[in-house]
């Protein structure tokens, strides 16, 4: 099992205050993803995820955010 939290604001810009509730929801889905956690802020959203290394447990394995500047992979 893993876990994603996050935030979107499609009125208003995404705040420090926001950031830290997509960490703090997060770290409550710690017992769902130990091995790995990541996160992403832009003005509009804020993204988090915990990771449970099954099959692939090395860093390769890893879930990374995609951007338009940087894709993933």
């Amino acid at each position: 099992m893993c876990g994603i939290a996050g935030l979107f604001s499609c009125a208003g810009k995404i705040g420090p205050a926001d950031v830290a509730a997509v960490s703090r929801m997060t770290a409550a889905q710690a017992h769902r993803g130990p091995d790995d956690s990541g996160a992403f802020a832009d003005e509009h959203i804020a993204l988090g995820h915990r990771r449970l290394s099954i099959i692939d447990l090395s860093a390769a394995g890893r879930q990374r955010f995609a951007t338009r500047t940087e894709p993933y992979g």
